[in-house]
């Protein structure tokens, strides 16, 4: 019996040696590397037509690599020929210098006494207009060298607008920020970050042309230099180089996060940590900006600069209080400028490891000796900027390879289709030998960049992930190529999904606590929290949870105090601590009147006002909103004052038509949005059409389209998930009709321009077989949907979300639809439909809350206010939340290049409101009844219309009876 329990016993210890030996070989391959699969393989050839064109890797692998000793300076003002260009005398202390407007092209003869490579540097200045990056295209002898020399971005300069101000709760308020207008330099280089040195351009021996176009913003112009390319100077000669000086005495001084001078995007700004237990300042009760960057702080090229002393002459250390915990397997990296240098090159990348906690770090070299650093006595500048440092030529590989996936997916799709049949075989091996070359290829290089990441990161991040499921697909798909088809739609997605990882990993977040200037010796305090001091943080945390509202920001008045106008925001906290911060530091100073600003779900607003406890103004309410509540006489015509058609000169008609009724308005315009065409130039170009500028033109290029297995993307109402009625809208406006009478009691979409709207509109799901259900952004950066109708704010989502495809797609005017008059004359009617939101006010009694509330919502609607709400939205959301403000004059000062806003601006012009009436909501929903039982069913489009018409009539007529209202 004991020997049975003893080989039980033993038998037990085996497996468990297995399991165990398992899970080590098991987290052993998480970071095994495959170099045997590309091994000996050249990964630099291309397959034909599925390589990217016209990159930078392509133009340096096609010149000599001459490096000559000697810069070029060029005359700026001495230009060959220039158009929007002004040269200014005796300018900021400049004898000469150059103004480049939004529509500027200058170009300059260069003499060049030695052929070679040559960075560009330029010496600029921003001037006021829209606050974003400049942008510069450049040419040489007349031609773009590489592809990413059309989008060269220059940063602005930012700082605080002000001392950073305490409410009356005690907590710190920061400060505006307000651009700076001072001369800077800055190398052309890559936007992306990919390439970490600047950009080097090839000139011939010999008399050369450089041409900067404006892109973007006006710029004046100082000095242009063609800069020999020269290595930045080892640790050990940097310090061979420096002054022999005897020891400093001891001095340590410190710098906190929050106390940066300069910065180059607005978002770069002091921020409040309440998380950790010694983050300095510290307080778990108020909002204390105690460190800077964070989340904004997280794209190559952004810098932020701090201003420091010391006493005398002499060698520094310098330490920084950082942390990284954004993304684990993933390093964040910086490059130190001192007084605008790079000291050496060992401090170009400095690297921040993933780590919960702050991690006080001294730059040092491998073996943790700390650098020192040369500093005369005075004052100093210290910036850090993000960089990618050994994850730039990475991301560039894999971005390089997403693209050729997408095209390897477009090659299948003209001959299976997006949803092929599975049961079919398509003999793709046969058919595309050289797709299946393509595959093998980029397997190999993903797994190459696999190993890339694991080296340069030490482990294999969940999101590199993709990559080796990618591989492992291809070579699924090598070994079994009747896989392909069965798996088609599994690769795409995989394909947006690398697509997504390579913006998440090009992240480089960093937060920093405050930065240390000490001379060699002194001691750098560990400043980790103790397991103590963390336990005694979360007790306090959790005690003040009790007591402290989190969610008040600004000063927060009593209720009892006079003419106190209540405001609800319905959008969300980023936008409820923006408007409460102007109203505290702008509108409250300015105007006297004292406002609580609230922040609520949307849902709550009916039963508020039904019970008395409502606000007195409400922003960002639905176009719908406003009559419904003026049908109940819930809110105030805004009519009353006399001010109102002044308030609505900055905005079009067609911006606050939904909330007219009865002659009375009962908001103001908020935000306004509308659709534009979306084209791939790329594709279009591939299959030789030319952008569509009628609807005509675009039915007549979907056999090209479709016949590559292609689409066309519009607005669908079929959509099962979220219906989408604007393009029937709009092709009803073009048509010359609307969707009801002019005193608005019955619809007359049953006139032939409504039933012309609507056979057309359904014929191009029935007809032409375009797709109801689909992800736009998704099908557009594979290609699968080179043209689209959708809403102008998807360019930033594009714009973020896309970079695989930057310079390959724009947006343009929706196709016209053509009308003939009756002496004959063709005209097109670009008519779009419109909607937004919008501010209104709650009906009151009270006389002063009414003013006050006008006064508050005149402030919200004119443009200063609308333009500081919308920079300040992007500074902390990115360019994605870009502000679609209905104020007119707004927009053009937002975050828009030149060639956008003349496009969007154009658009605008043929909008049309919809407007609201009684009973509307019946409207919307019987319309896209009648779609789905023409798609579905396949019924007559002419009597299904005329139908649902009736039905849309009686309840219009059911609801004005209801509200008193005349009927026909």
């Amino acid at each position: 019996m004991k020997g049975e329990v003893k080989k039980g016993i033993i038998l037990v210890g085996v497996v468990l040696v297995i399991v165990i030996f398992c899970i080590v070989r098991k987290q052993m391959s998480a970071v095994e590397n495959y170099q045997d699969k590309y091994q000996g393989a050249d990964l630099t050839v291309e397959v034909d037509g599925l390589g990217r064109e016209g990159t930078y890797t392509e133009y340096q692998n096609s010149h000599e690599t001459v490096y000559p000793s000697e810069d070029i300076p060029i005359d700026v003002c001495d230009y060959e020929e220039g158009t929007d260009v002004t040269v200014y005398q005796d300018f900021d202390g400049a004898k000469e210098a150059l103004y480049t407007g939004d529509n500027s092209k200058v170009t300059w003869k260069v003499d060049v006494k030695e052929a070679g490579l040559y960075q560009v540097y330029l010496e600029y200045q921003t001037v006021e207009s829209r606050g974003v990056a400049a942008e510069r295209a450049l040419y040489i002898n007349g031609e773009l060298p590489f592809a990413d020399a059309s989008n060269l971005t220059f940063s602005r300069l930012w700082t605080d607008g002000g001392e950073v101000r305490t409410d009356n709760q005690g907590n710190q308020i920061r400060p505006t920020q307000v651009e700076v207008y001072d001369w800077q330099g800055s190398y052309c280089r890559d936007d992306m970050g990919y390439t970490v040195k600047p950009y080097e351009f090839y000139f011939e021996k010999g008399e050369n042309e450089l041409t900067l176009e404006a892109v973007n913003e006006p710029v004046i112009l100082r000095a242009v230099t063609l800069c020999a390319v020269k290595e930045k100077w080892d640790y050990e000669t940097y310090l061979a180089n420096q002054k022999t000086v005897g020891e400093t005495q001891e001095y340590v001084t410190k710098i906190q996060g929050e106390d940066s001078t300069l910065r180059s995007e607005p978002s770069l700004y002091a921020k409040y940590d309440r998380a950790s237990a010694n983050t300095e300042p510290y307080s778990v009760t108020n909002t204390i900006l105690n460190y800077t960057g964070g989340d904004a702080w997280n794209a190559a090229g952004q810098w932020i600069e701090w201003e420091f002393e010391v006493p005398e002459d002499g060698f520094y250390n310098i330490t920084v209080k950082g942390r990284q915990n954004y993304a684990r397997g993933s390093v964040s990296s910086r490059c130190l400028y001192l007084d605008g240098e790079v000291p050496f090159q060992e401090v170009e990348t400095i690297s921040f490891e993933y780590d919960n906690d702050w991690n006080v770090m001294t730059l040092s070299d491998e073996n943790g000796t700390p650098y020192e650093f040369y500093l005369a006595a005075g004052k100093h500048t210290l910036r850090l900027e993000a960089t990618l440092g050994g994850m730039g030529e990475i991301l560039e590989e894999l971005e390089d390879s997403t693209y050729r996936l997408n095209q390897i997916y477009r090659r299948i799709l003209v001959y299976t289709g997006a949803n092929p049949d599975k049961y079919r075989d398509y003999n793709i091996n046969q058919v595309y030998p050289e797709v299946m070359e393509a595959m093998d290829l980029e397997a190999k290089r993903l797994y190459k960049i696999i190993d890339d990441v694991v080296a340069y990161t030490g482990q294999k991040a969940e999101k590199i992930a993709t990559a080796q499921t990618l591989a492992q697909q291809m070579e699924l798909f090598l070994k079994r190529p009747d896989k392909i088809t069965v798996n088609f739609t599994t690769f795409k997605d995989n394909i947006t999904s690398l697509g997504t990882a390579i913006l998440n990993m090009s992240e480089t977040k960093l937060d920093v606590d405050y930065i240390e200037v000490n001379s060699v010796g002194s001691k750098v305090p560990e400043d980790k929290a103790s397991a103590f001091a963390k336990i005694w943080h979360e007790i306090k945390s959790f005690a003040a949870s009790f007591v402290v509202d989190y969610d008040a920001v600004g000063d927060v008045y009593s209720d009892k105090d006079e003419g106190i106008v209540k405001v609800w925001i319905v959008t969300g906290r980023d936008q409820g601590t923006i408007l409460k911060t102007m109203v505290d530091d702008t509108f409250t100073p300015e105007s006297g009147v004292k406002v609580n600003v609230e922040i609520v779900d949307p849902t709550a607003l009916l039963n508020a006002v039904v019970a008395g406890r409502g606000p007195d103004v409400v922003l960002s309410v639905g176009a719908d909103q406003p009559v419904n509540y003026a049908l109940r006489n819930a809110v105030e015509d805004l009519r009353q004052f006399e001010d109102c058609d002044e308030v609505l000169s900055v905005f079009y008609d067609s911006a606050y038509r939904a909330y007219e009724y009865n002659d009375g308005l009962y908001a103001i315009p908020e935000t306004q949005t509308y659709n534009v065409m979306f084209y791939r130039k790329d594709i279009l170009e591939e299959l030789g059409l030319t952008v569509p500028d009628t609807w005509d033109e675009l039915v007549d290029m979907l056999p090209t389209i479709q016949g590559n297995n292609m689409e066309v993307g519009i607005p669908s109402t079929a959509s099962t998930t979220l219906p989408d009625l604007s393009l029937f809208y709009t092709l009803l406006y073009q048509g010359g009709s609307d969707v009801y009478d002019d005193e608005a009691k019955k619809t007359i979409i049953d006139n032939e321009a409504g039933v012309n709207a609507f056979a057309t509109y359904t014929s191009f799901f029935n007809d032409y077989g375009m797709p109801t259900e689909y992800d736009f952004v998704s099908r557009f950066r594979s290609g699968q949907m080179p043209i689209g109708i959708a809403n102008y704010s998807i360019y930033n989502t594009l714009v973020v979300s896309a970079p695989e495809i930057r310079g390959l797609w724009d947006f343009t005017l929706i196709p016209a639809t053509e009308v003939t008059d009756e002496t004959g004359a063709v005209t097109k009617n670009r008519s779009v439909y419109s909607t937004g939101t919008c501010s209104m006010m709650i009906k009151t009694e009270d006389e002063t809350v009414r003013q006050n509330a006008w006064t508050f919502m005149k402030w919200w609607a004119q443009t200063d206010t609308q333009v500081r709400f919308g920079r300040e939205l992007e500074a902390l959301l990115g360019s994605s939340a870009r502000y679609a403000t209905a104020n007119r004059e707004a927009f053009d000062q937002l975050a828009w290049s030149a060639d956008d806003v003349e496009v969007l601006e154009e658009q605008w012009k043929s909008a049309v409101g919809f407007r609201e009436v009684a009973g509307g909501y019946y409207t919307g929903r019987h319309i896209v009844n009648a779609v789905r039982k023409v798609i579905n069913e396949k019924e007559d489009p002419r009597e299904t219309i005329l139908d649902y018409a009736i039905t849309i009539n009686d309840e219009l007529i059911k609801k004005r009876t209801e509200f008193g209202l005349p009927t026909d």
